[in-house]
């Protein structure tokens, strides 16, 4: 864990903080697991993953906030990423979702409800968020339950294609509502 930089989140057993380039070899542990990336229809290349850094280090420049990396607290070892993500491409005014993506050992242990919860916190209290979403693929279950287990209710089901997606997919939008 990078502790040169300053901690964003902390909840009981994680520590989040923003992330970096240098944070290229650790997202890609999850972009190449095919595991972590089965509902995103395929693993990504090197050159994506510096890609998607750049987006979120975009968005920090641009919302203050967004994606984060996220490191078990006792430990450091590296779980994932969780944070905001700002859909452009739904609705009239966009979206804001809470977005939660962990290595495959740290599943069903609580940690993406807890990653997720502390960021809608934040997105709230800090950034005055009212409405946040998750976009869900309807057969991900584990992630569906993640979102339910924090408040978050079924509004409808749409066809949502992603720069990040080779086709038009269903996705649940999952809503929560300050």
């Amino acid at each position: 864990m990078d502790n040169s930089q300053e901690n964003i989140l902390e909840t009981e057993r994680l520590i989040a903080r923003r992330m970096t380039r240098n944070d290229h070899a650790l997202i890609m542990t999850l972009f190449s697991d095919p595991l972590v990336m089965h509902y995103y229809t395929r693993t990504r290349t090197e050159e994506e993953g510096r890609c998607w850094i750049e987006k979120v280090l975009d968005d920090y420049a641009k919302h203050g906030c967004g994606l984060w990396v996220w490191h078990l607290k006792q430990t450091g070892e590296f779980v994932g990423q969780c944070g905001l993500r700002f859909q452009t491409d739904i609705g009239d005014q966009g979206e804001i979702e809470v977005s939660y993506m962990l290595l495959p050992k740290f599943w069903n242990q609580g940690l993406g409800a807890e990653a997720a919860k502390a960021v809608m916190e934040y997105a709230r209290k800090m950034c005055g968020y009212k409405r946040l979403i998750s976009l869900i693929r309807p057969e991900n279950i584990a992630s569906r339950r993640v979102a339910e287990k924090n408040g978050f209710k079924e509004e409808k089901v749409i066809v949502y294609q992603s720069q990040y997606l080779l086709e038009k997919l269903p996705h649940i939008i999952y809503v929560s509502q300050a």
